[in-house]
């Protein structure tokens, strides 16, 4: 066979395995590119208010440090363990640049949240924003370990989607791991008794409502905190992924009463077993009421309460 006819031969063959090729990628589809990730959020919107937000189906966030074009930035390195220090950190856009400009939501620029890896320590804060855009507030945690930091807030810019963003934050010390927390559907803190009513399932809006009596006595007459008669977060053990809805109803809504229930809707979003921490304020002091509780299949039904379990104060 003479070299042109070599050449002839070859370049029908390739087009035989190009054609081949292309007929077999048809069949399967497109490749798929990847999946940009989900935009996390915080503040679930109340489902009576017309206020935005990512509704019942909103991811858990606070799993990622950089995320939707935004970066938490942590100046702080580590904390000491029993003693009180400045934590300091920032809002950082796709330029580097630190964010100046956040809207409010419930009462707040942005709710920082500190909960240990073993989630029997918790904390709510709402730290001071400098004009050059760095945060900063006074904490301190009783126990060493590792921590997880979470900032919850919405930044102004046009478009922009509310956020929740997560970053690991040491604390130095003679660290003694806490023994997993057993399931809870009931509290106590500062004399004040707390029942849950209600469950969670993945992927499925629920509605859960707290109950909250001081010596047997209904509590009727709860204050507003931060525009509303109770404030819940949310985080599944693990890793610690971070829900943080809102209640059913509002302070003045001429519906909403003040207790001594308040009803959430809330969306698991996945089996597990997830830490509740309820922000409740009654005499002008707000408290802090935890649980544990599990999310299970679709069908499972809600546990009956295993026993009390006492938390501690909110701090501020």
């Amino acid at each position: 066979m003479n070299t042109g006819v070599k050449i002839t031969a070859f370049a029908a063959a390739l087009a035989v395995s190009f054609g081949t090729a292309y007929v077999a990628g048809q069949a399967l589809g497109p490749v798929a590119s990847p999946a940009e990730p989900a935009s996390r959020g915080g503040h679930a919107a109340d489902p009576s208010s017309d206020e935005g937000g990512r509704g019942e189906d909103a991811p858990a966030g606070g799993l990622q440090v950089s995320e939707g074009g935004y970066t938490l930035d942590l100046k702080t390195t580590k904390l000491e363990a029993g003693r009180r220090a400045d934590l300091r950190f920032a809002i950082r856009d796709r330029e580097g640049r630190k964010v100046t400009a956040f809207k409010r939501e419930h009462d707040k620029e942005l709710h920082l949240i500190l909960a240990s890896r073993d989630l029997s320590t918790f904390r709510h804060l709402h730290p001071a924003r400098a004009a050059d855009g760095t945060w900063s507030t006074s904490a301190e945690l009783p126990d060493a370990g590792d921590y997880r930091m979470f900032a919850d807030f919405t930044p102004a810019a046009d478009g922009a989607e509310s956020l929740t963003l997560g970053t690991d934050l040491p604390v130095a010390g003679t660290y003694k791991p806490g023994a997993p927390a057993k399931p809870s559907r009931t509290a106590e803190v500062d004399g004040y008794t707390v029942s849950l009513d209600g469950r969670l399932r993945p992927g499925a809006a629920e509605e859960v409502t707290f109950e909250v009596t001081r010596k047997g006595r209904a509590v009727e007459d709860l204050q507003p905190y931060l525009g509303a008669y109770g404030h819940l977060v949310a985080l599944r053990a693990g890793d610690l992924a971070y829900l943080h809805v809102h209640p059913n109803g509002r302070p003045g809504d001429r519906t909403t009463e003040p207790g001594p229930d308040v009803s959430f809707t809330a969306t698991a979003p996945s089996e597990g077993t997830y830490r509740l921490f309820l922000d409740f304020k009654h005499e002008g002091k707000v408290r802090t009421a935890e649980f544990t509780v599990p999310a299970g299949p679709a069908g499972d039904a809600p546990r009956e309460p295993t026993g009390h379990e006492k938390s501690g104060s909110h701090q501020h």
